[in-house]
């Protein structure tokens, strides 16, 4: 999903490619003020190793790092940077949302939530915390909680950070209205490429989702127009090709994907797209990302639960829906669990979870896809959504 679309892949990025580095206030001065601005951190740190927000923005850079390359090894050199952020100002506000930063790219939300909260303890004022603690509020379910986060960051910094978390808020209750306009100003507020590709990667994402594969696929274009090294706009590519049928573009499109971000979204999609061609899924390189990412200390039982539930073992399905409904009961938690109990054959434990996961308005056809197939199961009448192609069902999971 949206809020950490790098977080859960580039998901969850969930959650945001703009984490604290991005708008964090620059360290003090220091006697030698007129060296070039061009000063990396290594080597500022280098010089001033007692400089704690410098640590606490280099940790930062590592985060972005993991969630931009699909590199968990970056996560642990975050924490060694904080670590030593920690020893020099443990109170210090950046680094106490450094670590909060950190713990939700490892998706311990509810560890991400006491961090954010203690910075902004610290300093009331630190919109990047307020990013962080709306972002893991969001994981862990508590909409309302996520919402107040974001208003507080958008009355003290509004900018691409804190629009792009309004349009997602507002995506989660229905309005799609609301969330066009907030990336709207997100993508008239940017000034990066970066930025730019980001907002555009969105609106074709909220179009995709729309059911307008033509609008989708100029968004995309204009994203990559902006920055042509911005992979998600062209995994964004790969799915409507995919998705209007087009299976060798959209195989070609993900192999360059992959090959540059081998993340299991992108593989999991790309596995799906073999699979509607004709061809064998091979599921080797997903596996063992699965592997790197726990190695790092990634917990991400939503992925593999919705993989298991439709490539693997319904039962093993089941066991990791539960375990991240227990820790992050948020709307896809819901739905993963709805659906793997289904698969499991199990459909009237499965409902509830349903009816939860669809119970704000948020237009995700897949979640309404799932309802609709277990109230069926049910003998219940339930409209699918037309149009919707359940051999593709990563392609319409929120990236």
């Amino acid at each position: 999903m949206r809020a950490f679309a790098i977080l859960a892949g580039l998901a969850l990025i969930g959650v945001m490619a703009f984490t604290i580095f991005s708008f964090t206030a620059a360290p003090a001065q220091d006697p030698a003020a007129d060296r070039p601005v061009t000063e990396t951190l290594q080597a500022r740190l280098k010089r001033l190793p007692t400089d704690y927000r410098s640590w606490a923005q280099l940790a930062s850079q590592y985060v972005d790092q993991a969630r931009v390359t699909g590199d968990p090894s970056f996560y642990t050199k975050a924490e060694g940077a904080l670590a030593t952020g920690a020893k020099l100002a443990p109170a210090d506000d950046t680094v106490l949302a450094g670590q909060a930063s950190l713990a939700a790219g490892r998706h311990e939300f509810a560890e991400a939530v006491r961090l954010a909260e203690r910075s902004i303890a610290v300093n009331p004022y630190g919109a990047p915390a307020y990013g962080v603690l709306a972002d893991a509020k969001t994981q862990l379910g508590d909409l309302r909680g996520a919402q107040e986060a974001v208003d507080k960051m958008l009355s003290l910094r509004p900018g691409v950070p804190a629009f792009a978390r309004a349009s997602y808020a507002a995506e989660l209750r229905g309005d799609k209205t609301a969330a066009r306009r907030y990336l709207d100003l997100a993508q008239n507020d940017a000034w990066l490429p970066a930025d730019l590709a980001y907002a555009r990667y969105y609106l074709g994402e909220l179009a995709l989702h729309s059911g307008d594969l033509a609008t989708a696929g100029t968004w995309y274009a204009k994203a990559l127009q902006a920055y042509p090294a911005y992979t998600p706009a062209l995994a964004g590519q790969a799915r409507t090709a995919a998705l209007s049928g087009r299976l060798t573009e959209a195989l070609d499109l993900y192999q360059t994907v992959v090959d540059r971000l081998p993340l299991p979204q992108y593989l999991i999609e790309q596995g799906e797209t073999r699979l509607k061609a004709g061809q064998a899924a091979d599921w080797t390189l997903l596996k063992a990302q699965r592997k790197l990412f726990q190695a790092a200390g990634v917990r991400d039982d939503l992925t593999w639960a919705e993989f298991e539930a439709d490539h693997g073992d319904p039962a093993l399905a089941v066991r990791h829906a539960r375990a991240e409904y227990a820790r992050n009961p948020n709307l896809v938690a819901a739905d993963a669990l709805a659906w793997a109990l289904f698969k499991a054959g199990e459909p009237a434990k499965a409902l509830p979870y349903a009816k939860q996961a669809t119970a704000t308005g948020w237009q995700n056809p897949l979640l309404r896809y799932h309802r609709a197939t277990i109230e069926r199961a049910l003998g219940r009448s339930a409209r699918v959504e037309p149009g919707f192609d359940p051999t593709l069902s990563a392609l319409a999971r929120f990236s």
